[in-house]
């Protein structure tokens, strides 16, 4: 399919990977999703699953629960195809036996003009990193015992 977005106004794009034990993928997890999706937090530009088993054979995964398969239904209308099937073998790969993953490309829409404005400033993204939940908890701790 064509990417039907203006490049020029895109927001920053991420690609979230988000392991399961046992393959538990759960319904409300695409409903925490449409969510941010309806609200206009992100956009999804590509959703696929990968797994690797327990003897360490990796798949692009196909759910076979029909719940959890209607729940994530239309969430990746605007898809793109960015991840190949390369992309997912590989992901998958970096598994540990017994677990899959939610891969999840989207914009995040909350910050495309923002992203736009840089961009017209002849500004661009030096650095960005996440900052892993535990060390916000642990960093919010330490000030909260001063």
């Amino acid at each position: 399919m064509p990417w039907t977005i203006d490049p020029a106004s895109i927001g920053p794009v991420d690609v979230a990977v988000i392991g399961f034990a046992d393959h538990a993928f759960r319904p409300e997890l695409a409903a925490a999703l449409r969510e941010l999706v309806v609200a206009g937090t992100v956009r999804i530009i590509d959703l696929a699953f990968v797994l690797k088993a327990a003897d360490g054979t990796t798949a692009s995964a196909e759910i076979p629960d029909s719940e959890v398969a209607a729940a994530f239904s239309g969430l990746d209308d605007e898809q793109s195809d960015l991840l190949s099937d390369e992309d997912l073998l590989e992901i998958a790969e970096r598994l540990e036996p017994a677990t899959a993953a939610l891969v999840i490309v989207w914009e995040n829409s909350w910050a495309a003009k923002f992203a736009q404005a840089v961009r017209q400033a002849d500004g661009f993204l030096v650095s960005q990193e996440p900052i892993p939940h535990a060390t916000v908890v642990r960093a919010i701790e330490a000030l909260n015992s001063e």
